[in-house]
């Protein structure tokens, strides 16, 4: 039948191809072993089928990276438990029944196992069978199972501090919201991989314990059986019936013990890029002075009287030569890696030209001789890749792309040291430790941290720098927890943005309206510079970037501006124009997703005596008295941590006519604070005062 004229309920399913029917087919068809009698044919090949899980199991945890990439296997431990003991129970239906018929009775593969493994000698496979189990049950499952439960513990202890850490790359621009949504589904899987783990591991001991009840229940019953039923004596009935429990035990308890090995391995392995068998050639294997000194040892036992000497000196001899064949390639990569002599310095110093002279950079970065390799292209550093993405964020969230950080170092800073210039002024200075991680105190710890104790650069808020051992401790704490790198970047961030007036230059307005004239050209011509010369359009953007607002809506601004530069050249009376004309994204951006804007303003009295001083002096003059000035700070100071300990964004809506005097009156002492006019808020939006600035004058 053709797919387009099906049914829609046959359209949801490939009954030939899919894949979601084979788990509930696995299950139903182990549930049936335990029920259904089983010819040994099938036994046979149920017993292969189980063997060779176990294998892929086990190599499938060799080559895992992450503990991520074989996430089902929680579920495969279950359902291969379950495979063991539906075995189990068949196969003792069949030794029970036929197990008189003779050794064969229960398939090829129990009887191979009862006689190959064990040479035929039911005492030696009941030792064999017991070991096994001992192996399995307390060495290598509990441990797993521990290393599972405080693998759980500590990944839920650290979710939070994960999750500020990548709310913190989210902010400084670090990463896109689609990475930051991968990162947070990852902590949370990697959380409930453990929580699944660690109660996995209870079925793998709940299965070795019924493996021992099996085997004795089978060896008990098949004495009760063979004697009372068929006939046989006691010493044969025992032989045959222990040796078909003892290999029915042993093929259940081998693939048990690979399964509880890869578990262990899964869960044992620590967080790197790389498999098992690569961390065990260069972590293990890598060291030609190991290999030398461990040769000299062995080689040492060889020749003891009364040694192997054959097995130890052909050890020393192998691990010798790896040791020597490492340490030649280590002496010729030192030498390929030795600097080409410097050229000999001329003779006579050359005239200055006007070449010597260096144009400053704009947005200048500079390292210390131990930060270089976080710079360096070559020696894989990410902070080059963290700088582009800061670029991009800031052109996305402000509205124009910054000039280009120039990165250089420098010998004269300390080797942990870097500084941050603006237009060849440092304007941010600070230190990192490649290897170690800060964490940042946000206010919430529950606990203190053995380190250097310093301040988080960007933001001024205590931190202290950690070893790497520290950092799960940290994240548990309610730390933020950061790499070297990622202070920089965040550092450098906050600068470009905290400063992006400054560094909107004539260059990039040029660019920006160039890259508005491709959409809108006709929008461009009637304005600039027909209408409004170039540095005053200059002036109003960086108006608006001064007091935070982006200028991503071009449109809006060119078209405001438009109508109004007519009536006024006025640069400050036109920022007031656009931002009146932005006021829904300025408070979109203070107030995300509230239709209540909980504000500050000003008591009536002091709102006549701003507007008596604006007359008399005008927004470039104010003339107020100095005691109600300072009154003014301080009264606006304690309303703002007011605001902040409410968890609000401190905003003043004040009148128009007062925003351009107060914003610029209030800006050098309390940077954070956002000024509105009263005709910026849209219609839509509700005013709630908080806080009432000017009450007790």
């Amino acid at each position: 039948m053709d797919s387009a004229r099906m049914p829609a309920w046959m359209r949801g399913f490939d009954f030939v191809n899919s894949r979601a029917l084979t788990a509930p087919l696995l299950i139903v068809m182990i549930l049936a072993m335990m029920v259904l009698p089983l010819p040994a044919f099938i036994l046979d090949i149920f017993f292969s089928f189980n063997i060779a899980l176990a294998v892929v199991v086990l190599l499938t945890s060799f080559y895992t990276v992450k503990v991520l990439d074989f996430m089902v296997f929680p579920t495969v431990l279950l359902v291969s438990t379950m495979l063991r003991l539906s075995l189990n129970v068949a196969s003792t239906r069949v030794v029970l029944t036929e197990g008189h018929t003779g050794p064969d009775a229960a398939g090829k593969v129990i009887e191979a196992f009862g006689h190959f493994l064990i040479g035929g000698n039911y005492a030696v496979g009941i030792v064999v069978f017991i070991i096994l189990t001992i192996i399995n049950f307390t060495v290598v499952t509990k441990g797993a199972g521990r290393i599972a439960e405080v693998g759980a513990r500590f990944a839920l202890d650290a979710m939070p501090g994960k999750q500020m850490a990548i709310d913190a790359d989210l902010n400084a621009g670090l990463i896109a919201e689609q990475e930051a949504r991968r990162r947070r589904t990852e902590v949370a899987q990697e959380a409930e991989f453990y929580g699944a783990m660690d109660g996995a591991s209870k079925y793998v001991r709940g299965d070795a314990i019924a493996g021992i009840m099996v085997t004795v229940i089978n060896i008990v019953g098949g004495l009760v059986v063979g004697m009372a039923q068929h006939d046989l004596d006691f010493s044969q009935a025992l032989k045959i019936y222990t040796l078909l429990a003892i290999g029915d035990g042993l093929v259940a308890q081998i693939p048990s013990l690979i399964i509880s090995t890869a578990a262990g391995i899964v869960v044992s392995r620590v967080a790197s890029d790389k498999n098992i068998g690569d961390q065990l050639i260069a972590q293990l294997l890598s060291k030609p002075q190991v290999l030398l000194i461990t040769a000299g040892i062995i080689g040492g036992m060889g020749i003891i009287p009364g040694m192997p000497h054959f097995a130890f000196l052909f050890f020393a001899g192998i691990l010798g030569g790896s040791g020597y064949v490492l340490l030649k390639r280590a002496r010729l990569a030192a030498v390929a890696a030795q600097p080409a002599p410097a050229p000999a310095a001329p003779a006579e110093s050359e005239e200055a030209t006007w070449q010597d002279i260096l144009p400053v950079d704009t947005l200048g970065l500079e390292v210390g001789y131990r930060l270089i390799p976080m710079v360096d292209k070559a020696q894989g550093g990410e902070l080059l890749k963290r700088i582009k993405g800061i670029r991009k964020k800031f052109a996305q969230d402000i509205g124009f792309l910054s000039p280009p950080v120039h990165i250089r170092d420098n010998l004269e800073l300390k080797p942990t040291s870097y500084t941050i210039s603006l237009k060849g002024v440092e304007m941010g200075a600070g230190e990192s430790f490649p290897g170690q991680f800060l964490a940042i105190n946000p206010g919430m710890v529950t606990g203190t941290l053995a380190g250097r104790t310093t301040v988080d650069p960007a933001f001024g808020l205590p931190a202290t720098w950690i070893d790497a051992n520290q950092r799960e401790s940290a994240q548990s704490m309610g730390y933020t927890v950061v790499d070297a790198g990622t202070v920089v970047a965040t550092h450098l961030n906050h600068l470009i943005t905290s400063h992006a007036s400054e560094l909107l230059g004539r260059h990039e307005v040029q660019q920006l309206l160039d890259f508005v004239a491709k959409e809108s050209p006709k929008l461009i011509e009637d304005l600039v510079p027909k209408l409004l010369p170039l540095p005053s359009f200059q002036k109003i953007l960086q108006n608006l970037l001064s007091e935070g607002v982006h200028i991503r809506d071009m449109r809006t601004i060119i078209e405001t501006l438009s109508e109004n530069v007519i009536q006024t050249q006025d640069t400050n009376e036109l920022t007031s124009l656009v931002r009146v004309a932005l006021g829904r994204a300025i408070v979109a951006q203070l107030f995300p997703g509230t239709n209540e804007l909980s504000v500050m303003t000003l008591d009536m009295n002091l709102e006549r005596l701003l507007m008596q001083a604006l007359q008399s002096g005008g927004p470039d003059n104010i003339g107020l008295e100095p005691g109600l000035a300072d009154t003014i700070i301080t009264q606006t100071e304690m309303a703002s941590r007011h605001q902040e300990q409410m968890g609000l964004t401190p905003v003043l809506v004040v009148p128009a006519t007062l925003r351009l005097l107060l914003a610029r009156f209030l800006k050098r002492s309390l940077p954070q604070l956002r000024v509105l006019s009263q005709s910026e808020v849209p219609e839509s939006k509700t005013i709630k005062v908080t806080s009432l600035v000017g009450g007790q004058l």
